[in-house]
């Protein structure tokens, strides 16, 4: 009996079941999607990389610079990188629309490369990857920001002590 119950009405209120791929699909707000990844924000931290359970996030050094690469077939989607980055040079979209044929399986990863500079400061090789704000009072106006990235650690470190920040 509750058969026919569920049967009259599916026929009155329609199929409960969304259209997709014909059409659009309802996605909740804090879904966890697709990664997004903001070289320019990227502290070349490795936090992200650490605590990747399945091993989607991996850093390798080349002759250019350090470069950042995550597969998205292997993420779980967990949140985690997203959670422990420092800069949210990496953050979680809602889209879902991740589907592909076998032959594009390695197009979908993100690869950005961190670039070496030569540090302003010294002259020495440095990576030019975005200062972390954290605790810098007041706040790094853009051209400062664009000024630490050209400078290395040392050097860094110096123009915070030089500007007042102990770090």
């Amino acid at each position: 009996m509750s058969f026919v119950k569920t049967l009259i009405s599916n026929l009155v209120h329609g199929p409960s079941t969304e259209a997709y791929p014909f059409g659009p699909a309802w996605t909740p707000a804090h879904f966890r999607g697709r990664v997004e990844f903001k070289l320019s924000s990227c502290t070349a931290c490795r936090a992200c990389e650490q605590v990747c359970a399945p091993g989607a996030i991996r850093f390798d050094k080349t002759p250019e610079g350090l470069r950042f690469m995550l597969w998205h077939n292997t993420c779980v989607f967990c949140g985690l990188c997203e959670f422990y980055c420092p800069t949210d040079a990496i953050h979680q979209t809602n889209d879902w629309h991740m589907a592909h044929a076998t032959e594009r399986q390695y197009e979908i990863g993100i690869r950005e490369v961190i670039p070496y500079v030569s540090c302003t400061g010294c002259g020495l090789k440095a990576l030019a990857s975005a200062p972390n704000p954290g605790g810098v009072e007041p706040p790094f106006s853009p051209e400062e920001v664009e000024i630490q990235r050209n400078l290395c650690p040392a050097c860094r470190k110096k123009a915070l002590a030089e500007r007042g920040v102990q770090k």
